[in-house]
C-alpha cells in the first residue's frame, strides 16, 4: 500500500487508536466468498499469518468471536469442550452482523457493537506479526499478536484443524 492510501477509520481503527495498539494498514481487492486465500495473496503474506475473525454461538445463541489462523477451520466439537458449552455453531450472516456491527467479510475483533467474548487459537499467538481484519472488506491491519490479550478479553484455545 502506498503512503497515500488511507482508509477512512472504522470502529475498529478507533478501537485500536484508543488502546494504543500500532498497526500497518494493508488494502486489497476483495472477492465475495475469497476469504484469508484472496488477502494472503493480495499481500504477498503466508495464509497461515492472516486470522479470521469469526463470530459463532452456542446452544442458548450466545455469541463470542473466534480468530483462528486463515489456513485453519475451528473444531466446533473441540471448542464446545473447551468453552464448556453443547454446541458450537457459526452465527448467520444477519446475526453476526447483529452482534458486530460490521458486514461479513469486514468483520474486526476490535471495536465491536457489543462486547463479546474473544476466543483464540493459542498458536497464533506465537506469530510475529498476523495480518486480522479492521473493520471493513478488503481492508487488513497488521499487529504483534500480543497486543490481542492486552486490548480483548482473550480466552486461549486450541481448536484448530487443518484445513
Amino acid at each position: 500500500m502506498s503512503k497515500k492510501e488511507h482508509v477512512s477509520e472504522t470502529p475498529a481503527t478507533a478501537f485500536l487508536k484508543q488502546h494504543r495498539v500500532g498497526y500497518t494498514e494493508h488494502i486489497y481487492a476483495y472477492e465475495e466468498h475469497g476469504g484469508t486465500a484472496v488477502s494472503a495473496r493480495e499481500l504477498g503474506v503466508p495464509e497461515h499469518c492472516v486470522v479470521k475473525t469469526l463470530v459463532m454461538e452456542d446452544e442458548a445463541r450466545r455469541a463470542f468471536i473466534v480468530l483462528m489462523h486463515g489456513d485453519r477451520k475451528v473444531s466446533t466439537k473441540n471448542l464446545a469442550r473447551q468453552i464448556g458449552v453443547k454446541k458450537v455453531e457459526p452465527c448467520t450472516p444477519e446475526a453476526a452482523s447483529r452482534h458486530s456491527g460490521y458486514l461479513v467479510g469486514g468483520t474486526s475483533p476490535f471495536g465491536t457493537k457489543k462486547k463479546l467474548p474473544v476466543y483464540v487459537e493459542k498458536s497464533v499467538l506465537e506469530l510475529d506479526k498476523i495480518y486480522i481484519n479492521g473493520g471493513r472488506r478488503g481492508y487488513l491491519v497488521g499487529i504483534d499478536p500480543a497486543e490481542l490479550a492486552r486490548v480483548l478479553d482473550l480466552s486461549v484455545v486450541e481448536a484448530a484443524l487443518a484445513d
